[in-house]
């Protein structure tokens, strides 16, 4: 079979179309015939190794252990191994696996569940890791109920794009931050408010929020605080910059540290996705509450392009690579 695999760390080009076998299901395991994967940038982390605290966190020292690519994927079961009880050859699937950049891969049977029936296979390649990301920085981190107010910093990316929908379906008052170009899309999504943070910073102190969700953001956590009601939430997804040891992760780990000695609850949001957040997802998808914004596609020999297309912040919403 076709794969996009790596045998070191290194710039993009160290990712390669290739010809490997199949592999084959394991115990609660199911083999899917992949015909769209998803793109986001946790795969330019383990493309390129940075940071170094992904490979001390058991992603592999030197190489990475994983040598296909890939995480979000859409598909049709071929195979079923022992002890799977939940699904059966020919259930269109979404979820997540290690190594979804190539024709065929296996997956945990918790890790997937059945494709929502209104999307394309490219639309559910782009939902798990980020609209479940969301979803968990907005109703288990932020505790988001209805009528709050909620600033999402990043609103037109992968996480941001679901995350103005879902917070709207949870009854939110939503404010979207943007960059430039991309206002109509954040507007599009729900949001009743829209700012550009080329034009007015957010964090301020002149508007508060009950909760702020931060999506690859930068800006201190003291600044984004003066932006916070008496008792708010601060959640902080990730974010792209920083020094190669801990990257943009830095804020991530010193946000629970810091979060007794505030009056605020600051919260550091890590993806889990898994079948039961899948199940809440295809509700919301099905409802017709939340969509992917899908900005385009890419071939499976043309996922290092997709990867510096979404690294140079062309993308508006989500990518998905056909297979």
């Amino acid at each position: 079979m076709k794969a996009i695999v790596q045998d070191g760390y290194g710039p993009l080009s160290v990712l390669r179309l290739d010809e490997i076998e199949q592999p084959a299901p394991g115990r609660g395991e199911v083999l899917i015939q992949v015909r769209a994967a998803g793109v986001d940038q946790g795969v330019w982390h383990l493309a390129t190794g940075k940071p170094y605290l992904l490979r001390v966190l058991g992603f592999g020292l030197r190489a990475p252990k994983v040598r296909i690519r890939g995480i979000d994927l859409a598909g049709v079961v071929v195979a079923v191994g022992p002890e799977v009880t939940r699904f059966r050859p020919g259930d269109e699937v979404y979820g997540t696996c290690d190594g979804s950049y190539a024709e065929y891969a296996c997956a945990k049977e918790d890790r997937i569940a059945p494709k929502p029936a209104n999307l394309s296979f490219e639309q559910a390649a782009a939902v798990p890791v980020s609209a479940c990301t969301a979803l968990q920085a907005l109703r288990d981190s932020g505790r988001l109920t209805k009528g709050q107010r909620v600033l999402i910093l990043g609103a037109a990316g992968g996480v941001g794009s679901f995350a103005v929908q879902l917070a709207k379906a949870l009854g939110a008052h939503v404010t979207g931050v943007c960059s430039t170009g991309k206002e109509d899309l954040v507007r599009s999504l729900g949001a009743d408010e829209v700012l550009d943070y080329t034009r007015e910073d957010p964090a301020d102190g002149t508007r508060r929020y009950d909760l702020i969700v931060d999506i690859a953001g930068n800006r201190p956590i003291a600044r984004l605080r003066r932006a916070l009601t008496p008792g708010g939430t601060l959640a902080i997804v990730g974010g792209e910059r920083g020094g190669d040891w801990t990257g943009g992760f830095g804020r991530q780990l010193r946000a629970p540290l810091l979060s007794p000695f505030v009056g605020h609850r600051l919260r550091a949001v890590a993806a889990v996705p898994r079948a039961a957040l899948l199940e809440v997802l295809t509700g919301f998808i099905e409802a017709g509450s939340v969509a992917p914004a899908l900005d385009r596609t890419f071939p499976l020999a043309e996922v290092p392009a997709a990867i510096q297309y979404l690294r140079d912040g062309h993308v508006r919403g989500k990518l998905a690579i056909r297979i």
